[in-house]
């Protein structure tokens, strides 16, 4: 019995041990979840401003050797408006306000040094935008829209850990109706 209860609880042992080895080899695999913040700069006519974007996003990520295939999804938000106008009731104050933006796609990269990723990344985009009038008195809304785009991207993300990872990445996104976003962004994650 004894004979026979040691090379069961080896081969136990090696088992659970596996994916810990497996991880070891490929840190970039399996899904993952992180918080997002960075730079938000809408180009928009008549004008633009610098704002802040924050948010969510979740993926999976497969590492094969030095390449990395992986989806993902995010939802955004921003404090991002464009003004025009005085506020006034002959001159009324029109803002057109940034609001949630989602994304999915997907990114490849290349692994460098065993904890570092460089990757770019592609895909659609759907941002909600809303036009204001403020002539002093009523804060009214006008409209509210998606609009449907396409996203690109590149950054670097760092293993600070087993399961733990920085990042920081910069990404351009083209709408429908002629607005554009430049966004650079850093983020903390975790993988499982």
């Amino acid at each position: 019995m004894r004979s026979v209860a040691f090379p069961l609880a080896l081969l136990a042992g090696v088992a659970a041990a596996s994916p810990a080895f497996a991880q070891a080899d490929a840190p970039f695999t399996g899904p993952r979840i992180e918080g997002l913040v960075g730079w938000d700069h809408p180009v928009t006519n008549p004008g633009h401003d610098d704002a802040v974007t924050y948010g969510v996003a979740a993926g999976y990520d497969m590492q094969m050797g030095g390449a990395l295939v992986g989806i993902e999804a995010e939802a955004m938000d921003s404090d991002a408006k464009s003004c025009v106008g005085a506020e006034t009731v002959a001159n009324p104050r029109v803002c057109l306000k940034a609001g949630r933006d989602l994304y999915i796609g997907g990114r490849v990269g290349t692994v460098v040094g065993g904890r570092a990723l460089l990757y770019a990344k592609a895909g659609y985009t759907n941002a909600r935008v809303q036009l204001n009038s403020d002539d002093g008195i009523e804060d009214v809304r006008l409209d509210k829209t998606n609009l449907d785009g396409a996203r690109v991207g590149a950054g670097v993300e760092y293993a600070v850990g087993p399961n733990s990872f920085v990042k920081a990445e910069y990404r351009y996104s083209n709408y429908e109706a002629g607005l554009e976003r430049h966004q650079a962004l850093g983020g903390f994650g975790f993988r499982f």
